[in-house]
This record gives C-alpha cells, sequence and structure tokens, in this order.
C-alpha cells in the first residue's frame, strides 16, 4: 500500500471515529425503567400543584404516580426542587426554515440541505423541552415532504427530535399567500408550481393538491386562507379561498381522517375557514365579533402566533412589509386580547422560524404578557394542542400515557418565564437533557 492511500485510511478512520463520538453524544439514554422523584408535579388539567412525587416509567410509558411498588431495575432519576410537567407541544413550527435569511433559502438550498437544517432546528426544539411540534409547511420548492421525511427519522431514532405531523406543502392559490414565488419575488416562468406544491385554485385542484400531500405523508392540511404580512403584495385581509374550495378541502382532509389549519388573518377569511370546518385558525390578528362567536360555537382552535408581533426584526425586509406590519401589529394585540378574554379555546404556536428554533416557549410568555393566565397559556401548549393535534396519549402527566415529561426550576405558575430554561426532557422514556 502506498503512502498515500496509507494517509487516505488513516483520514477515513478518523472522519468515522470522529462521525461515531458525535452521534453517541447526541444519542439519549436508552429507554428503561425509571423512577423519576420531584418536589412538584403540576397537573395542567386542574392547575393542583402535587408535593414529593415520584412518577414511574416502563417501556416509555407513564406506568404510576407514586407507586406502592417500585421495581428493583428501576434507576432513579431525582430531579430536587423542580417542577415536573408534560412535554410541551409547539402547533405551528417550519423546521426546514431558519433565520432572517429564510428567502434565499427559497431559491439556494435543495431538500437535502433543507433536511440537515431541519434536523438542526428539530434537536434544539426538542432541548427546550418541545416533545411535539406541527410542522405547518415547507417553502422550499421541492417535491420531496421534507418534514415527513423528517418525522420519519425522529420515529425510527435517526435523528433527535420531538415528534413531527407535518403538512408537506402549504395550499396556496396562485401568487397567494404561501407561493413560494410570491416570497421571493421571482419573475414569470421561473417557479410556477401547481398542485404537488400545493399551489392550486378551484375545487377540483385543491381536492388534487390535498390528496398529494395525504399521499406523501401529509397527516395535517394547511391552507393560506387570506393573504399575509410577508408577502410583497397589498393588503392583509384580503380573502384568498373561496368558502366552497376550504369546504372541499376539509371534507377531502376528513375522510383520511386529517385536519385543516388554516393561515387567516382578515375577519372575512378567517370566517369562512371556520364556516367551512377547520380545525384551527392560525395567526387570527384581526378577529371581529362574528369570527369570535363562530370559533366558540364550532370549537374552532385559535394559534395565535403572539410572540411575533414583539420578537420579529423588518431590518431585512422589503418597505412593504414593514410597512403593514406597522398597521397590522396594534390591531393584532387587541384581537388576541379580546380572543383570550372571549373562552376562544387557544393552542400554543411560535411560528419558528419566524423567531428563533429553541425560542419557542417565548410564546407562552407572550400569550401571558397579553394577560392569559399562567395556567392558561401552559394548558395551551399541552393538553390544548394534544386535542388539537388529535393526540389523546401526550400533553399530561398521567398513567398510561407517553412519557413524555419536562421539567424547570421554580414554579412556572408563579413565573411563566421558568418554561424559558427547560432543564430535564424526556421523551418516550428517553433522556434527551438532565441537570
Amino acid at each position: 500500500m502506498m503512502p498515500n492511500e496509507n494517509m487516505f485510511w488513516a483520514r477515513a478512520r478518523l472522519r468515522i471515529l470522529l462521525l461515531g463520538l458525535l452521534f453517541s453524544q447526541s444519542l439519549p439514554l436508552g429507554a428503561e425503567t425509571l423512577l423519576l422523584t420531584s418536589d412538584r408535579l403540576l397537573d395542567v388539567s386542574t392547575g393542583r400543584m402535587s408535593q414529593n412525587v415520584q412518577v414511574l416509567v416502563v417501556d416509555g410509558k407513564i406506568a404510576s404516580i407514586n407507586p406502592d411498588l417500585v421495581p428493583a431495575e428501576a434507576r432513579l432519576i431525582e430531579l430536587g426542587d423542580r417542577t415536573l410537567l408534560p412535554g410541551l407541544i409547539d402547533s405551528h413550527v417550519h423546521l426546514t426554515s431558519s433565520g432572517a435569511n429564510f428567502r434565499a433559502q427559497i431559491l439556494t438550498e435543495n431538500a437535502a440541505e433543507a433536511a440537515l437544517r431541519g434536523a438542526q432546528s428539530a434537536q434544539v426544539t426538542l432541548m427546550a423541552g418541545f416533545t411535539t411540534v406541527r410542522d405547518l409547511a415547507q417553502l422550499i420548492p421541492s417535491s420531496t415532504l421534507i418534514a415527513v421525511a423528517l418525522g420519519d427519522a425522529s420515529n425510527k431514532g435517526w435523528i433527535v427530535a420531538p415528534r413531527i405531523i407535518t403538512a408537506g406543502h402549504a395550499l396556496s392559490i396562485t401568487g397567494g399567500q404561501i407561493d413560494p414565488s410570491m416570497w421571493v419575488a421571482s419573475a414569470e416562468g421561473l417557479l410556477e408550481l401547481g398542485p404537488a406544491y400545493g399551489i392550486a385554485d378551484g375545487i377540483d385542484e385543491v381536492i388534487k393538491a390535498t390528496r398529494y400531500q395525504i399521499k406523501h405523508g401529509a397527516r395535517v392540511i394547511k391552507m393560506a386562507v387570506t393573504a399575509g404580512i410577508m408577502m410583497q403584495q397589498e393588503g392583509v385581509a384580503a380573502q384568498q379561498y373561496s368558502e366552497a374550495e376550504i369546504r372541499a378541502v376539509v371534507e377531502e382532509a376528513g375522510r383520511h381522517g386529517i385536519r385543516v389549519a388554516a393561515h387567516a388573518m382578515g375577519a372575512k377569511g378567517i370566517n369562512a375557514a371556520v364556516r367551512a370546518g377547520v380545525a384551527s385558525i392560525e395567526h387570527g390578528w384581526m378577529l371581529d365579533n362574528e369570527s369570535i362567536r363562530l370559533m366558540k360555537k364550532n370549537g374552532t382552535y385559535l394559534v395565535p402566533t403572539t410572540s411575533m408581533l414583539s420578537r420579529i426584526s423588518f431590518d431585512n425586509m422589503p418597505a412593504s412589509v414593514r410597512a403593514k406590519a406597522e398597521v397590522v401589529f396594534p390591531l393584532a394585540k387587541q384581537s388576541l386580547i379580546n380572543a383570550f378574554r372571549s373562552g376562544v379555546k387557544v393552542a400554543m404556536g411560535s411560528d419558528a422560524s419566524m423567531i428563533p428554533h429553541g425560542e419557542n416557549a417565548t410564546e407562552i410568555v407572550a400569550m401571558v404578557d397579553l394577560g392569559m393566565a399562567p395556567l392558561q397559556a401552559i394548558q395551551a401548549a399541552t393538553l390544548n394542542a394534544a386535542d388539537l393535534l388529535g393526540k389523546s396519549d401526550r400533553g399530561r402527566v398521567e398513567v398510561g400515557l407517553l412519557a413524555d415529561l419536562t421539567a424547570v426550576d421554580g414554579n412556572p405558575l408563579e413565573d411563566i418565564t421558568t418554561l424559558l430554561d427547560v432543564v430535564f426532557v424526556m421523551k418516550g422514556g428517553e433522556i434527551y437533557k438532565q441537570p
């Protein structure tokens, strides 16, 4: 063997060793029988705070709370002066985009690069205490449903990530809110996409687009029912899909047991979407009294993406986007305050990457800042979000449910900002982060 060959193989072995080391460091401790002890346990359903609790975890599920008998093989995890609560759920993320430069990513990143970016985003999200997320669409114009692949990889243990429920491509009218060509202001002919990419007009096309996303693994459908702030177009409130088109999607998705989330800011589009039967209104920044009445009547969830109103930076955005934000943001805050006070059902959603991945819990704090009680905000990120996602196996610390658990220093009912620094994360009985 020649010297240069020896050097090649030595370098190859070193790369393999380093990759193995990095991979082993990212893996959780294996699922086993564990006994968690903590000074406090929050019952998110009632707000009751139990003292000096023990939670027995067997085969990835909660087997007992304060058990009379502890298996001899159980490993003790002492959390001490901390509050144990369910794994958090973010109902609105975009894992495959990140940072202020996300517009450029639409044109410059392929599906493989976006998947790697998404895996990184997913890991920091899990480490922030979010054990389940709903990914509401990719902007990368790839036929590959990237977040579906991320969700599969998470389920198989290939990546450190939350459980991921994804929409694939969002449905948008041609030239609408989630048409990628509008986000980058591309010239005619460059990004002329069709139903496979979610760009669909009329009942036949929206049904075809819905079926395509479901065929390739989507477990929620997202529609851009109205215009929005980020588009380089005039208007924010304008309705884009007709009520008949929305209803067709809701009915088609329903036949597959799948729910529909509607990006909707203006009241006219919100009301049409609620009447058509969507499960959630995303943003809902310009609700009127009729919107609130309809949402309460139909049990429609509001996913308010509240923290964007104070966290998002428009420094690198077009002037038209900044101008719309200056008009809409004050209206949005009052709209959400009205919804919270009126008792509309709320599920927490951060819209990360519009805020940094891993800082998702700032949404919980922001909802409290707009008048929601700390317990209500925690419920929005646990049992309410689980209900919206149709996942009755999580969102509470109860016997028989998934052992998706987090812990924080202090008492989040007294100081909601404790959720910004989660110190313990367990998903499916596996520990990913601990003090």
